[in-house]
């Protein structure tokens, strides 16, 4: 069946409200995007849902529709009138679950990391090879703040090491120090759905009899050789001490969730326990590491 897409723009106080107006003209789905590529992670059971400042609340219409209809009905009801921000798009009739599965490649990080979904043949059979589909799955290698952890985690020598996973979501970081050489991992995340997802992936992979899972009112006290923490700027610049005492001595440390813009701030609070490295850049976001004084 052919479609036809609806994009509204919208923002954290307004992309609800627009939903309900779609769905209200008769949407067979509506779906939210970040405009900004701004990463927002699971809320807790019970939390109020938190919207992007730039969304896009999209509406999935039979081509069929009569879309004049509801523009005009938009435009009636809409906040801004007829200065309101849309798009109209024809949507090929596909196969959506087996145009994203294609889609979704192995990816290389480093020398010897690899992340590949199930579907997908195993590029290097020999080299270091996390298992992991997309999903509910708070990350898996596609967006740069989780790829500059995994290039990071590549490059150091983790074998007998232990690291704590701050933030660990999906696990994937946690999964890759253990395949990397890791003698254990704990990993520790304030969303109960991202302990089990962590633990699935574990499990799936070998390696779950190295991994701890916790969350934050439950996290042990811990010195570990590497800290990685990959979640956004303002619970990195409010966790700080936390993240510290996770930091054995002259144990590793990196840092990321972080826009360019923010990282000179962070620097300089963690900088009071270590001697930290220039940032690494992959498109607008930064790493920062650096080793305990």
């Amino acid at each position: 069946m052919p479609w036809i897409q609806l994009r509204l723009s919208a923002n954290e106080d307004t992309a609800e409200k627009y939903s309900n107006m779609l769905s209200a003209c008769g949407a067979q789905a509506v779906t939210f995007i970040d405009a900004k590529d701004t990463p927002i992670y699971e809320p807790l059971p019970g939390d109020e849902v938190t919207y992007w400042a730039n969304t896009v609340v999209m509406g999935l219409y039979d081509a069929s529709h009569d879309m004049d209809k509801v523009l005009n009905y938009l435009r009636s009801i809409h906040p801004d009138k007829q200065d309101m921000q849309y798009k109209l798009e024809q949507l090929e009739d596909k196969d959506w679950e087996r145009e994203w599965m294609d889609n979704f490649h192995p990816m290389k990080f480093g020398n010897r990391l690899w992340v590949c979904p199930s579907w997908r043949d195993i590029p290097e059979p020999d080299a270091v090879n996390v298992m992991l589909d997309p999903g509910l799955a708070f990350g898996t290698g596609t967006h740069p703040t989780t790829a500059l952890c995994l290039t990071w985690l590549d490059g150091i020598d983790l074998e007998g090491k232990t690291v704590v996973d701050f933030g660990c979501g999906s696990g994937i970081l946690s999964l890759a120090a253990l395949k990397l050489g890791a003698k254990k991992v704990i990993g520790i995340d304030i969303d109960p759905q991202a302990l089990q997802a962590s633990k699935a992936n574990a499990e799936r992979n070998d390696v779950a009899d190295r991994l701890e899972l916790y969350l934050p009112k439950d996290q042990p006290e811990f010195k570990a050789d590497v800290v990685v923490a990959n979640i956004l700027a303002g619970p990195l610049r409010e966790l700080a001490p936390t993240i510290m005492e996770y930091v054995g001595d002259k144990g590793l440390l990196a840092l990321s969730g972080v826009l360019e813009e923010q990282a000179e701030t962070l620097q300089e609070i963690y900088g009071q326990w270590c001697d930290m490295q220039p940032v690494t850049v992959q498109e607008e976001w930064v790493r920062l590491n650096g080793q305990r004084k």
